[in-house]
Parts: C-alpha cells; sequence; structure tokens
C-alpha cells in the first residue's frame, strides 16, 4: 500500500464511509480527527459521534473474586486485553479529551462512561443534547456523593438525563454488628428520587449474589418511567417496588435469582398468591421479561403461566421468559415429560419456546428449563448433555454442569451454539470415555475466563490441549492443581504448553507443589495461590 496509486483521500466521500462503518468509531475519531479538513469533516459526521462509550476492562479479574442496529453511531474507547481494534490506553484518553471530546460534545446524545473516568469526562465539556447517560462499575463508596445534591453529575444533568443505566461495583453487601446492609437499595432509591424526568431505567450489579431486596415498598414515584430493568433476589422484592411506584410503567425486564441461590424467602406452593397480586400491578404491560429460577417447584409449563400471567394481563404483546425450576423425587411416579411440556405451548402465542428435562440421580432432582426463543439473554446456566442446541448470539457467559462425562463433541456442539461467549465455568466430576479420540479442533476467539475448579483433570487437558482446543491469548484460569498437574503431567506434556502460554491469569485452589515449575510452564500468567 505504500507505493499504492490510490489512497484514501482519493475515494469519493461514499466509499470513505462505508470503509469507515466496519471500524469502531473509536478507531475513526481518533486516527481522522485533525488529519485534513474533509477527514475531519467526515469523522465528525453525527454517525461516529452521537454515542459515545468509555469503559475500561476489569482489571486483575481475580483480585475481585468472591449499539443499536447502526453500529456506526456507537464510539467505543475500550481499555481492553483482548481483540478489540482500539487498545484504550491513557495516552489515548488524554488526546479524546484535549482534542477529540471539546469538538463534538454538542453532538454526543448518548454518553457510556466507566467511574475511573467518569469524573474526568462529565467535567470535562458541556453536553447539552446528552439525554442518555450509562454508569459502570461504580464503587460503593463514592456513589453517594455522586447522587448528592452537590453532585456535578446531579447540579448539571438531573433535568436533562431521559435514559439511565446504572451498573454497581462488587460490594454492596456491608456487615456491620446491625447486619448485613445492602446499600445499593438506597442508592436505587436516591437514584429515583433525583431523576424525575427518567423515561429509561437499568439498575444492575456485577456480582451476581447482590440483587436488589427490599424489607418493605421503597418509598419512590416514577410519574413519567415507561421502561424499568432490574435485577431482584425474590418475587416479594418485586411485589414490593411495584407497589404503585410506576403509573405510566409498560415495559418491564426483570431477573429473579439469576444464579439459583436456594436461600430464596418464598414458599413455593403458594407460588400462584405472590403471582397475582403482582401482576394485578402491573396489568398494563405491554412487554415483559421474566428471568427467574424456583428451587424445588412448583414446575412453570405453559399452562401455568397462562393462567397466571397472559389470562390477567390483556394489553400484554410481548412476553419473553427464562424460567428454571426443581423438583425433588419424593416417590413421585407422573413425573411431565419433555412432550407434556411441549404440549402446553400449542396455542402460545409467543416465538418458539423450549423446554427440556433433566433428572440428576444423585441428588434425586429433576430440572426443568423452558425459554422462549430466540434467546435474549446474556447468561445460560446449568447446560447439560441434553442441551438442545440452537444459536446463542446473546450469551456471553455459560455454565456447564452433568452427572454424566462431557465428551468432546459435546464441547464442539457447545462452541457452534454460543459463539460469543467470554465466560465458561464447568462442573463434572466424570471423566470423559473417550478422551484421546482425535476429532476437530475447538475454537473459542472470544473466551478469556474459564473456570475449571470443580472439574475432572480430563476437561482440564481438554482445554489446554492444543490439537483438542484453540484459545486466545488472554485468558484466565481458575482450577484445582492436582488437577492441572495431572493435565500437564507434572507441567512437562508438549500438547499443553501453546494454550498454558496463552493463560495471563491463573488462580489455582489447593496449591501443594513447587511454584517455580508452575509458573515456567505459565511464563504469562500472574499466579494467584488459594490454599
Amino acid at each position: 500500500m505504500e507505493h499504492s496509486r490510490i489512497q484514501l483521500d482519493d475515494l469519493p466521500d461514499e466509499i470513505i464511509l462505508i470503509i469507515l462503518k466496519k471500524l469502531h468509531n473509536c478507531d475513526v475519531l481518533y486516527s481522522l480527527i485533525g488529519v485534513n479538513k474533509r477527514l475531519d469533516s467526515i469523522a465528525n459526521d453525527s454517525i461516529f459521534t452521537s454515542n459515545l462509550t468509555l469503559i475500561s476492562p476489569v482489571k486483575k479479574r481475580f483480585e475481585t473474586i468472591g449499539n443499536d442496529a447502526f453500529f456506526t453511531r456507537n464510539l467505543t474507547l475500550i481499555k481492553s486485553f483482548d481483540g478489540l481494534s482500539c487498545q484504550f490506553t491513557d495516552v489515548i484518553l488524554n488526546r479524546f479529551c484535549l482534542e477529540i471530546l471539546p469538538k463534538i460534545n454538542d453532538k454526543i446524545e448518548r454518553l457510556n462512561v466507566e467511574s475511573s473516568f467518569m469524573e474526568r469526562i462529565l467535567r470535562l465539556t458541556n453536553y447539552p443534547n446528552l439525554r442518555t447517560l450509562g454508569l459502570y462499575d461504580l464503587p460503593s463508596k463514592t456513589v453517594n456523593y455522586l447522587f448528592s445534591n452537590e453532585s456535578y453529575l446531579i447540579r448539571h444533568y438531573r433535568n436533562q438525563i431521559l435514559s439511565l443505566s446504572i451498573n454497581m461495583k462488587r460490594g454492596a453487601l456491608q456487615r456491620s454488628v446491625f447486619g448485613v446492609t445492602n446499600i445499593n437499595r438506597n442508592i436505587f432509591s436516591k437514584i429515583c428520587s433525583m431523576f424525575k424526568n427518567l423515561e429509561y431505567f437499568n439498575f444492575s450489579s456485577s456480582s451476581d449474589y447482590e440483587q436488589l431486596t427490599f424489607c418493605s415498598t421503597p418509598s419512590i414515584r416514577f410519574s413519567n418511567l415507561l421502561e424499568l430493568h432490574v435485577v431482584l433476589k425474590t418475587l416479594i422484592d418485586c411485589l414490593c417496588l411495584l407497589d404503585g411506584n410506576f403509573n405510566q410503567l409498560n415495559r418491564f425486564y426483570v431477573t429473579i435469582c439469576p444464579r439459583g441461590l436456594f436461600a430464596w424467602p418464598l414458599v413455593n406452593n403458594k407460588c400462584n398468591e405472590i403471582f397475582l397480586p403482582l401482576l394485578q400491578r402491573v396489568s398494563n404491560l405491554e412487554e415483559l421479561s421474566l428471568y427467574f429460577f424456583i428451587p424445588y417447584g412448583p414446575i412453570i409449563d405453559g399452562d401455568y403461566l397462562k393462567e397466571n400471567i397472559l389470562n390477567h394481563m390483556r394489553k400484554l404483546n410481548k412476553f419473553t421468559f427464562n424460567i428454571r425450576s426443581t423438583l425433588r423425587l419424593n416417590n413421585q411416579v407422573n413425573l411431565l415429560t419433555n412432550q407434556d411440556i411441549q404440549s402446553t405451548f400449542e396455542n402460545f402465542k409467543n416465538n418458539e419456546i423450549i423446554s427440556y428435562i433433566d433428572y440428576f440421580s444423585k441428588s434425586n432432582l429433576f430440572n426443568y428449563h423452558i425459554y422462549s426463543y430466540p434467546y435474549r439473554w446474556t447468561c445460560y446456566d446449568g447446560i447439560t448433555n441434553n442441551f438442545p442446541g440452537g444459536l446463542f448470539q446473546c450469551v456471553r457467559e455459560i455454565s456447564l454442569r452433568d452427572e454424566r462425562p462431557f465428551e468432546h463433541e459435546f464441547f464442539l456442539r457447545i462452541a457452534q451454539s454460543f459463539q460469543f461467549i467470554e465466560k465458561l465455568r464447568l462442573n463434572n466430576s466424570k471423566p470423559q470415555q473417550n478422551p484421546n479420540l482425535q476429532s476437530l479442533i475447538i475454537k473459542y476467539p472470544h473466551l478469556t475466563e474459564l473456570d475449571l475448579v470443580k472439574t475432572h483433570e480430563n476437561y482440564v487437558e481438554q482445554f489446554l490441549n492444543n490439537s483438542k482446543t484453540r484459545l486466545l491469548k488472554n485468558v484466565y484460569l481458575r482450577v484445582n492443581y492436582g488437577c492441572l498437574q495431572k493435565a500437564t503431567n507434572d507441567f512437562r506434556k508438549d500438547a499443553t504448553r501453546i494454550n498454558s502460554s496463552k493463560i495471563i491469569g491463573l488462580l489455582v485452589s489447593n496449591h501443594k507443589g513447587e511454584v517455580e515449575k508452575s509458573k515456567s510452564y505459565f511464563p504469562q500468567a500472574e499466579f494467584y495461590c488459594l490454599l
């Protein structure tokens, strides 16, 4: 290209735009603004400047253990260790702050910012047309000031923001002599009292175990809110939240107990007593999305959903759900089959409904899972050998568990169905029956976190053997030391060296060996040992 007669500036504007729309907006702005007047004008177009995202990566992930349809309308600046085109360094951030943002501030309509940049970005300049704001990885220690009357955010933007997304950093559960306090509840209520003009509100936490919970009905009122996304601990909390607080709400997306926490303060055989009063509060909904898990019954099928939800919500025109329920076998004989469950959805006015059943003989449990397809959630839990397949483009995190072994072909199906997974957690103590069977190499082009702590050593070898699996260059691995030692033949096996060299973070449990030997086998990895 150095000696080519055709340069980028020789192309017509229409062709340049087609090319630039294939790139991240941060690349376009960072590379073209200031080059010359023509390219500067193209880069300043609103298709590249209206939506601005500044989000850093999760740094040293083990230290914290326990877009629209027009992609080109997004300016994405990301400090990242994976395969994004723009490595968002401090140098790049400085240039955006000093040279780029002051030129496009009046064009920014949507701003997503991570906590470490937040104060600098918001104080840098005015954003007169800003209507949508996303704040991510917010630390609990500073958030009280952020949503106080004295903060810059509240003083300048409380009446201007119509759409707000909040993602809280882990640390909401604070213990004292008075017990455990979930400060997310207080923050949620404070935000509701500050932003009176909100039409869209999305509140979540980066921790699966810090869902919102309410002891009583919160003293909040949203007169203009049309759409709410929230993660709650129980249906009781959902009942409290919706108790007359949202007069205009017509789109409700709720996740309840997403990780199958069994400490669920809900009497399951009285589930109807919870559902019916809840639905009376949201009878005007036009869109409803439910994601919840019920331990130990009742079994939720199409008949149950029609009787307890759809028949009470006449205005509902879009209903998506992802529901798992577990039944403990106490000498029951007449258990529903998958065909029985599917038959209850025959007259269901919805997208395709997927259902499947798993029987775990050791724990004496039946698991039932039903969901609307296409699948719109970002995580998929409890995948077994009975997984029915499909394409899950939204899913970024999965967990696999079974009492039967996972063979290589199973992992091939998983990789084909979940092409964009970033986190994978595996729980299976059964050894593979054919661990040496040769087959296609499985590729995980986006996988950055791999949890193999509760697995047989076969599965550690499955992922580290480069003749079976191809990993990224930036993977964090959690693993039991004994399994790791066996899978790598005491850190001497050549077939597992290539993928081991791609591990940049290694959390090892039950570490009893020589640290130096294992470190030399994982030359790029930072080590974190759990005794």
